[in-house]
């Protein structure tokens, strides 16, 4: 009659004790947390079980973009190369000894990436993985860049040492490869996504894709982004990797560098490829505005002539079509992904504007010959 009270009595007191055991374990500080011996079987399995749960329940739902867009690999292969690589290694460099020997070591992700959805990839970049050396995505709101890198992250099994240079150096011998070189390594950080010139991937003004093009940019307008950039201002994952740690004197001069090359009068995007009442659409808004919801004309900071009392702001003419759209993007959203001096000019001269007219007044100033300097 009483054999149950008292078992459930001696339970009760056992569980008692082993958590005074534990606060005093703790307390105490005898439980090993050196790195030497690793973690047990049962605690990789824990971690590594609770991860992977994690991972798959927040990742449901995450709507995925096209992720073979045009310089969108190409965008997260240059990111990875000086961000990622260095722990991961890559194709065409092994993981160094200093990363082999975390805890956990970073894994092997040509081995890895198959057992993952683009979804889950892209949760694992933008928000990182407690207990690791793996961070979470510098610049919250970098939608794009993220899936840049995810973008990449889908190529790199099937590359091999040669198919990677071509996509993080523009070519195994290409010249981004040869200026990666500590006589000049920020250049050469730049290079390999800007080109030499400034125009982009593989020097081509006209390829299409995210990354910006410099050359058509006045000085003023590329240093004061540059030094953005490097305060955490502006948010850009991959551009704070780039510009963080580098000297006023520095940024001045990789923004004279680009200025000074020589800029290719082709515009980014051919309009005979557009439909024309687009186009017609994007130049109103450049030209005059839209008065009606508020939106300034383009044009009145962004001259399409070049004066140079507006060398602060950058030209827009001959820019890329993705990436004016996804600049606008960052813009308008709510709340807006921006900063810089004159960052709240611009979220209140697109606050609001439409996507489909962001969509025009973008391919307008692509199919547009760059301004004279």
């Amino acid at each position: 009659m009483i054999r149950g009270p008292i078992r459930i009595r001696t339970l009760a007191w056992i569980l008692a004790g082993l958590a005074v055991l534990a606060v005093v374990v703790f307390a105490a500080g005898l439980s090993p947390i050196g790195a030497a011996g690793g973690h047990s079987a049962a605690a990789r399995w824990i971690l590594h079980t609770a991860m992977r749960r994690s991972v798959a329940f927040h990742a449901m739902g995450t709507e995925v973009p096209d992720l073979s867009a045009p310089g969108l690999a190409r965008l997260g292969a240059a990111h990875f190369e000086s961000g990622c690589a260095p722990c991961h290694g890559s194709p065409a460099a092994p993981t160094g000894g200093a990363a082999q020997a975390m805890l956990p070591p970073p894994p092997d992700l040509a081995a890895r990436i198959p057992l993952w959805t683009p979804a889950e990839l892209h949760r694992i970049v933008d928000e990182g993985v407690m207990m690791t050396g793996m961070p979470a995505w510098p610049a919250r709101g970098r939608e794009d860049e993220v899936w840049a890198v995810v973008a990449f992250l889908r190529k790199l099994p099937e590359l091999d040492a040669e198919g990677y240079r071509a996509l993080a150096h523009g070519g195994p011998e290409g010249s981004s490869r040869g200026l990666a070189l500590p006589a000049d390594p920020p250049f050469a950080d730049c290079v390999r996504c800007h080109g030499t010139g400034g125009r982009g991937p593989d020097d081509d003004a006209t390829a299409p894709g995210p990354i910006p093009r410099l050359d058509i940019q006045p000085r003023a307008a590329l240093e004061a982004a540059l030094k953005s950039y490097a305060a955490e201002a502006r948010p850009s994952g991959v551009m704070r990797h780039a510009a963080a740690g580098l000297d006023a004197a520095t940024l001045a001069g990789l923004a004279a560098r680009f200025a000074a090359a020589p800029r290719d009068p082709a515009a980014a995007l051919d309009p005979a490829g557009v439909d024309e009442t687009l186009l017609a659409r994007g130049r109103e808004i450049a030209r005059r505005g839209l008065p009606a919801r508020d939106v300034a004309a383009c044009d009145a900071c962004h001259s399409p002539r070049g004066e140079r009392v507006r060398d602060v702001f950058p030209r827009l003419a001959g820019q890329r079509r993705s990436y004016l759209e996804a600049q606008l993007r960052l813009y308008t959203a709510d709340p807006p992904v921006a900063g810089g001096p004159r960052a709240e000019l611009m979220i209140q001269a697109a606050r609001h504007l439409p996507a489909a007219d962001a969509a025009a007044v973008s391919a307008w100033y692509a199919s547009r010959a760059p301004a004279p300097r």
